[in-house]
């Protein structure tokens, strides 16, 4: 099936209220445009300069967001345009993005990144160092991030009572926060091997890249 075939199924299948990034990372600039052209304007990058590269050279009303982990050195190359940035996973890397915002002029919006997966790569705050956090002076002394919400990756597995639990966790943290700040009111998880589960779960951000693009080779999860 083509981009356009696949995006058409996708969006049928998806709630109104599920917002959905195309995971564009290795795929080339004309998969990306047919896309685009397609009316999709969100798509999602997990490598810093890959993702520069792609901006310095698309249209200027694609909302780009960061889902990959991120060295901090890297963030000011992102902060004049980024639009999202999925993986905050550590109070470093909060400072050094509200630092790259207050340069550029900007407040940047961010998910805090909870480590849900029982993988020791999967990166993320727990529970009680994002509640911490959310509630320390100095969050609240920062002028230039802004956390509109949480973001999760599911351990990758086949088992799927496993990422059903994975993911309700997160919901239950994140109705918890969000009653305590309104204005945290994303959730970020599902990929294309179990967004079906997360959107049952109250997910309201999901990240495709092969459901949308295709499957890459030696690639075990997009």
């Amino acid at each position: 099936m083509s981009i356009k075939d696949n995006l058409e199924n996708i969006i049928l299948k998806i709630p109104s209220e599920v917002s959905l990034v195309a995971v564009s990372k290795t795929k080339p600039i004309n998969d990306i445009l047919e896309a685009y052209r397609c009316g999709q304007k969100v798509f999602g990058e997990n490598k810093i300069q890959e993702l520069v590269e792609k901006y310095d050279k698309l249209p200027k009303d694609i909302e780009w967001h960061m889902i990959g982990h991120i060295q901090r050195n890297k963030v000011k190359y992102m902060a004049p345009f980024i639009s999202l940035v999925h993986s905050v996973d550590s109070y470093r890397l909060i400072r050094e993005i509200n630092k790259q915002g207050k340069i550029n002029n900007r407040v940047i919006n961010c998910l805090l990144q909870i480590k849900i997966a029982s993988e020791e790569s999967k990166f993320g705050f727990t529970e009680k160092e994002a509640t911490d956090f959310l509630n320390s002076e100095e969050y609240e002394s920062f002028k230039n991030i802004k956390i509109v919400g949480l973001m999760g990756m599911a351990t990758f597995t086949d088992n799927q009572i496993k990422i059903n639990q994975e993911f309700k966790e997160l919901k239950i943290f994140y109705d918890k926060v969000n009653r305590s700040n309104n204005q945290i009111n994303k959730l970020s998880m599902g990929m294309s091997d179990d967004y079906r589960i997360a959107i049952r779960n109250g997910s309201t951000m999901i990240r495709l890249g092969s459901s949308i693009f295709g499957r890459r080779t030696n690639t075990k999860k997009k």
